[in-house]
């Protein structure tokens, strides 16, 4: 059945939701699966061969030097191999935005393959070759790939969507961040290559997502706003939105795009901290840092902290715990998905407010059972139900919603410098919380989510206060809508940029 069109007289994308192009949909599993699919796997990879990978390091150091490693020593080195992940993020984000600009959203991602497969090389001969360094090295090189890749996977998926169709496919990238978590903890089980002898090859197996994404990529085409706006080719725009949204509908999309070039006439694309001295974007800017760090500063992490040890508490074998955690993991994959098909229906704001909302009860419940574990033999159980929850809420909401409105909060000349601002606050976060994490445990104990439940609740109240919903809306609707809120104009006594059209630089 053909789908209802954005300019048909008898219908409203508001009303009724168009089935996505099948071209469109493989386009976003072809970015994806070597994109946010590759973060999510290195994420969750690197836990199952921990013990195997130490020995290693105890044996080579043994080896080299004739004697053994001290623990402290153990400990700094696969601290090293673990947190480098952040390093590499942090710089790939970096540059990830001005790579977009430069080769492409397309090119750029067909590109960091080549980080992804020489980090597997790297990973894969540390063995063979008695070198634990080449393990920090393809760690690192693998952050740099991640990084990019969450910088510039979104930036695509959110220009090659139709605007009705927009948080849909831009959940993509949430989708396969929880789909590359979930395959690794699949993959680590013992049954497969979990076994002390597969080591290397499990983490050499990043080779496989960028394999099939230098295979698949190549047949779609680049993003049709960037073709548009930033090299000025019409034909080739033309062409993009035919095979992305079909002949029915790319003219109401094409005429979108020609509004906000036309409307961006004359302007380059803006650096990182040109964002800051635009006074017309503060909110937007503000918006995303705040949004980017509380995703690290929700308290997720601290929940995957405790997940083992609540497992274990409630009766759970030690050698069972990996199958529960994979439950984990398979949860943030149904909750992505079904976030998916909801932020077009309820709107972002709803669902991001709901999340952090569920979130903040389940710290208050959380903070109980654990204060209360050994009162009753159920008690263990409502700490299990707390773990699902949390992780149901933070997929629901701001694990999927946050990357989506960093696209949408801006235009085409500030959305790459945006996403290296929100990747650079997204991975700094994600290492500070990582460096800090043991020691609020250690002072705090289990009442660590008090702070986190203090987290939540600002970025509700920031939330409701400053950031509008952008269902349906077109990038340039959603722009002026913030420059014309009478709630951004408090301190700008100037009044200057009131609507985008009018804003100069």
């Amino acid at each position: 059945q053909k789908p209802c069109t954005m300019a048909g007289p008898d219908c409203s994308p508001q009303l009724i939701h168009p089935l996505p192009n099948k071209s469109l949909l493989l386009a976003v599993c072809a970015a994806g699966i070597g994109g946010t699919f590759q973060y999510g796997y290195n994420i969750s990879v690197i836990n199952a061969p921990t013990a195997y990978v130490q020995d290693f390091i105890n044996q080579t150091w043994s080896e080299r030097y004739q004697t053994q490693i001290s623990d402290d020593g153990l400990t700094l080195l696969w601290s090293t191999i673990v947190s480098i992940f952040t390093l590499g993020g942090l710089i790939g984000a970096l540059i990830g935005g001005t790579l977009s600009v430069r080769v492409g959203r397309k090119g750029t991602l067909l590109t960091n393959n080549i980080f992804a497969l020489l980090a597997a090389l790297l990973m894969g001969l540390s063995y063979p070759t008695g070198l634990f360094e080449l393990l920090i090295i393809g760690r690192f090189i693998s952050g740099l790939n991640a990084g990019i890749a969450i910088c510039v996977q979104p930036l695509y998926l959110g220009e090659i969507a139709p605007t009705s169709l927009r948080g849909a496919m831009g959940m993509g990238t949430s989708i396969f961040i929880t789909g590359g978590i979930f395959t690794g903890q699949v993959i680590g089980l013992r049954e497969l290559l979990g076994k002390e002898e597969y080591w290397p090859i499990l983490l050499s197996t990043t080779c496989i997502p960028a394999f099939l994404q230098l295979l698949i990529l190549p047949w779609f085409p680049e993003s049709p706003r960037y073709l548009l706006i930033d090299k000025g080719d019409e034909e080739g725009c033309k062409k993009a939105l035919k095979q992305l949204h079909g002949i029915a509908d790319c003219d109401s999309e094409q005429e979108d795009i020609e509004k906000e070039r036309n409307s961006l006439s004359g302007l380059q694309a803006k650096k990182p901290w040109e964002l800051f001295a635009d006074r017309s974007l503060r909110w937007q800017v503000l918006t995303i840092m705040v949004l980017n760090a509380a995703q690290q500063l929700n308290g997720i992490n601290a929940i995957y902290f405790y997940a083992g040890y609540v497992f274990k508490q409630s009766g759970i074998p030690s050698d069972k715990i990996p199958y529960a955690t994979v439950g984990t993991g398979a949860c943030e994959c149904i909750t992505a998905l079904t976030c998916g098909m909801l932020i077009d229906r309820l709107g972002r704001k709803v669902l991001i407010m709901g999340g952090y909302t569920l979130m903040a009860i389940c710290c208050v419940l959380f903070t109980l059972t654990l204060t209360f574990q050994e009162a009753s033999p159920v008690v263990p159980y409502l700490s299990m139900v707390c773990v699902f929850a949390f992780i149901l809420s933070f997929g629901l909401g701001p694990g999927g919603v946050t990357n989506i409105l960093t696209t949408e909060l801006f235009t085409q000349n500030s959305r790459p410098a945006a996403y290296m601002l929100a990747g650079s606050v997204n991975w700094s976060s994600f290492f500070f919380i990582g460096l800090v994490f043991p020691f609020i445990v250690l002072g705090l104990k289990q009442y660590c989510f008090l702070v986190f439940l203090v987290i939540c609740c600002l970025v509700i109240i920031y939330i409701f206060l400053v950031v509008p919903e952008t269902k349906n809306k077109t990038f340039l609707e959603i722009q002026n809508e913030f420059q014309s809120s009478k709630k951004r104009q408090i301190g700008c006594s100037d009044g200057a940029g009131t609507i985008l059209l009018s804003t100069s630089i």
